[in-house]
């Protein structure tokens, strides 16, 4: 009868067992979550399409080594270029694209390249009650971007705006662009798919093709 172990006892022991099994668990969950949450080793994926009508879309996994970086800030520029200079037939569009609040070129730009920006004739007028209107302009690349020096590209690009009547004459720009590149730069949560390494533009200066284009449209 020394042996036998009463029921309290073996509920207690029992009880222990699911206890420790449960903190375990628990240990473990909390591991996985922080490993996971905060996303601070972001993971480059380049999405690639086919201008057929049946588009198809490739996601390749990126390896952040030096040859894939140089392309991601290839990519980068001519993004970069687009959300800048690409004028869209819709005024609130463009104010959400241009604005500071969550737009692109504000999240790309370091903060006197923005300031620069927004005192061009175009977003200047857009960001300022602008009323509709009924053009459009496009960016056409000619080449990708030119590495110049560490960080710093040189871009060509083809210009014009048109509308129902026509468009403007089609002009050529070269644009030089420094890019600030940090290790372990903090990336805003509702900017981490927009732009996951943090990289801004630091540099913005015409080479070539006259004064800014978006003054040049403005004032035509």
């Amino acid at each position: 009868m020394q042996h036998r172990i009463e029921p309290p006892i073996l509920l207690s022991r029992l009880m222990l067992f699911v206890f420790a099994a449960t903190v375990v668990v628990l240990f473990v969950l909390f591991m996985t979550m922080e490993k996971m949450f905060p996303l601070n080793r972001p993971q480059v994926f380049f999405v690639t399409t086919r201008p057929e009508a049946d588009t198809v879309i490739q996601v390749v996994d990126m390896p952040v080594d030096d040859s894939s970086l140089e392309v991601y800030k290839q990519a980068f520029i001519m993004e970069y270029v687009r959300a800048r200079n690409e004028v869209e037939k819709n005024a609130s569009v463009m104010r959400q694209k241009w604005g500071n609040a969550n737009g692109l070129v504000a999240a790309w730009s370091a903060p006197d390249v923005y300031d620069n920006f927004i005192k061009t004739g175009l977003p200047n007028a857009i960001l300022n009650d602008y009323p509709d209107f009924e053009f459009n302009c496009p960016v056409r690349f000619k080449g990708r971007p030119l590495k110049v020096k560490p960080n710093q590209y040189s871009v060509k690009f083809e210009y014009f705006c048109e509308n129902n009547n026509g468009q403007t004459m089609k002009k050529d720009y070269t644009i030089r662009i420094g890019l600030s590149v940090e290790n372990g730069a903090r990336v805003k949560w509702n900017q981490r798919l927009n732009n996951p390494l943090g990289i801004q533009v630091s540099e913005y200066i015409l080479d070539g093709g006259g004064a800014d284009p978006l003054d040049t449209v403005y004032r035509q």
